[in-house]
């Protein structure tokens, strides 16, 4: 296995965590009587299982290909950055003479 394989094993440490609070958001739900409180906590848990379901299947996706979901995301952000860093760089490498090398100056 690979390490960027193995990264995926460690999904399930933010899942467990995930899954661990909102069983304490549901716990204390059984003690307040007002209904808004309620609905605001049952609100919680269920972003906190939809945040669960996300990071663990990013991890199940990661061990399985070997590319994390965000690696191509990041590669194209910073894409047109070293572009642009070349396109500025490459006039400074350029002969100013066409029969001239950069070095005979």
């Amino acid at each position: 296995m690979t390490i960027a394989r193995l990264i995926g094993l460690f999904a399930i440490i933010p899942t467990t965590v995930l899954l661990t609070i909102s069983f304490f958001v549901l716990y204390t739900l059984r003690k307040p009587d007002t209904q808004g409180l309620k609905a605001f906590g049952y609100v919680i848990a269920a972003l906190l299982w939809l945040s669960a379901l996300l990071v663990f299947s990013a991890g199940i996706y990661t061990l399985s290909t070997g590319k994390h979901p965000l690696a191509c995301i990041m590669r194209q952000m910073h894409k047109p950055h070293m572009q642009e860093m070349m396109k500025e760089s490459q006039p400074a490498m350029m002969p100013k003479h066409m029969g001239e090398s950069p070095m005979e100056h």
